[in-house]
């Protein structure tokens, strides 16, 4: 999908990407992930610090790594909903890097690594039934950032 052609494009969301992952992500209710803003661009999940807790009071290293993937797989499955492309979705590798503790409520935003490679990833989906793209999260509180996420995420059409 062209960038022109995804400005026409009618993106879920955040109330109906909220119902998905809470009906089909078991992590995202004990975790209490929140949809906060959703477009072609990025996903922007929050979730607080108390059921995410771990023995030093800031956010379990697991619950950050968790939310960060929910945020960039989260932004690859609106994106082809958007162009009405059924996949599967997995990740295929990830490097998290903890710059400081969180240790309060938090976001995450997932967006692509490169907006560049989407038109590539989409039709290599479309021609080989299975793409590769890369995505990226970063968490936050009150806009600092405190770590970040780098992954590769594949999706596979159904035979």
């Amino acid at each position: 999908m062209s960038d022109a052609s995804r400005d026409n494009a009618i993106m879920m969301t955040p109330k109906a990407l909220q119902a998905f992952l809470l009906a089909h992500i078991a992590l995202a209710r004990p975790m209490q992930v929140e949809v906060r803003h959703v477009d072609d661009r990025q996903v922007v999940l929050a979730a607080p610090l108390t059921p995410n807790l771990n023995h030093h009071g800031t956010v379990f290293g697991g619950s950050a790594a968790a939310v960060s993937i929910l945020a960039a797989w989260s932004l690859l499955h609106v994106r082809l909903d958007a162009a009405g492309i059924e996949a599967q979705l997995v990740v295929h590798r990830t490097n998290m890097e903890y710059m400081q503790p969180i240790d309060g409520d938090f976001t995450a935003t997932g967006s692509m690594a490169d907006p560049t490679e989407w038109d590539d990833f989409v039709q290599r989906l479309q021609r080989k039934g299975r793409a590769r793209l890369r995505l990226k999260a970063v968490l936050a509180i009150a806009g600092t950032a405190l770590a970040r996420l780098e992954g590769e995420f594949v999706a596979r059409r159904p035979d």
